[in-house]
């Protein structure tokens, strides 16, 4: 899935070992091949305030700009590999966006056709974008899992009746979390040598939780202690605190893509290797989206800020000087319109969470 190392190095004779400037990494299979191998981020400015080091994945910097593009490859590779698509068929998924776009990408890399349904209530910047790349987009109406008329209940029925046709199943299908735990587990633990003690993000699917977190759990032998954020309106933080006992259902956060009112497939087999559940309000992420800006000069979406509050609060129950890993999943940018706009903070009651020295950066009407 990574991209090769290339041969192609400058000779250069000199009286003592040179260090490339760069890996010079190469793609011979276009965007598919690009997918993964993304920087791993020190926030210097945040982990000296806290004494650890706060670690997060660059996975804006993947081709199709989401951590979303792993997963994407990981499903179409696999449905290619059970017979189930068939060149010039039609991948159709529910997604809030980021596994759409994605999606979207290698169907035409890859020269399929691609129907997406979506929540109604998710940014219009990924409507427009997953049209522009050539999908058949349908908002529907945000309604609980047990609806049928749920947008992952309506992407399956469309794809059941299409011929060569997938409904890919994001939030069900093990290949999501089977991408990483081949590529992004791996990567930060090569990244930082093996000196890892804690992992913290999100999860919408459950995938990237899952699958980055078994990976560090067994190659540490359980050392690396794995924890679930969870944004207000999610149920995981309340069934994970109560040993599966209880879910607390209600609530909303301005984070998109993230939260869950269920227990996935991909989630499911890594249950127990979870260490702890923490709950991030939507003020401490609004605040992070701000600082993240200000502090270190990352552009990121909410969910990436909700990931670093979280990495800070784990950190900080950590003696000094651990590694914290965490997940930077997009950029702002399709959420700018929103996270930067004033009077749409103030309708979601969190302009006045922004420290005066940080409300510089709401800039947008």
């Amino acid at each position: 899935m990574l991209s090769r190392v290339s041969k192609r190095f400058i000779s250069i004779t000199l009286n003592q070992p040179v260090k490339p400037p760069f890996i010079p990494l190469v793609s011979e299979n276009g965007f598919p091949d690009a997918i993964g191998n993304t920087p791993l981020l020190k926030l210097p400015r945040i982990s000296s305030s806290i004494g650890r080091n706060i670690y997060a994945k660059a996975e804006f910097m993947n081709p199709g700009g989401s951590i979303k593009d792993r997963a994407a490859i990981y499903i179409i590779n696999d449905a290619e590999k059970k017979g189930l698509i068939k060149p010039g068929g039609t991948i159709v998924e529910g997604t809030a966006g980021n596994t759409g776009i994605g999606l979207a990408h290698v169907c035409r890399a890859k020269g399929y056709k691609c129907v997406i349904y979506m929540p109604n209530t998710q940014s219009k910047t990924k409507i427009e974008t997953l049209r522009l790349l050539g999908a058949e987009v349908h908002p529907v109406p945000a309604v609980a899992f047990t609806d049928p008329q749920n947008y992952n209940h309506q992407a399956k029925r469309h794809a059941e009746g299409l011929e060569n046709a997938v409904w890919t199943n994001q939030f069900d299908n093990i290949a999501n979390r089977q991408a990483h735990i081949e590529t992004t587990g791996p990567e930060i633990w090569a990244q930082l040598d093996g000196n890892v003690d804690a992992f913290t993000c999100s999860t919408g699917t459950g995938g990237t939780f899952a699958g980055t977190s078994r990976y560090l759990k067994t190659i540490s032998n359980g050392k690396v202690k794995a924890v679930l954020a969870d944004p207000p309106g999610s149920v995981l933080y309340s069934y994970i605190k109560s040993n599966g006992k209880e879910i607390v259902r209600g609530g909303s956060s301005f984070t998109e893509g993230i939260g869950q009112g269920r227990v996935t497939d991909n989630l499911k087999p890594d249950l127990d290797i979870i260490d702890e559940a923490i709950q991030i309000p939507d003020e401490d992420s609004i605040v992070m989206v701000y600082r993240l800006l200000d502090e270190e000069g990352l552009f990121l979406g909410g969910t990436g800020a909700l990931n670093v509050a979280a990495a800070v609060k784990v950190a900080e129950s950590l003696p000094e000087g651990s590694n914290v890993v965490t997940i930077l999943a997009d950029s702002a940018h399709k959420y700018a319109d929103r996270i930067f706009s004033k009077e749409w903070l103030k309708t979601k009651g969190l302009y006045d969470a922004i420290p005066e020295h940080l409300k510089k950066y709401a800039t947008l009407d």
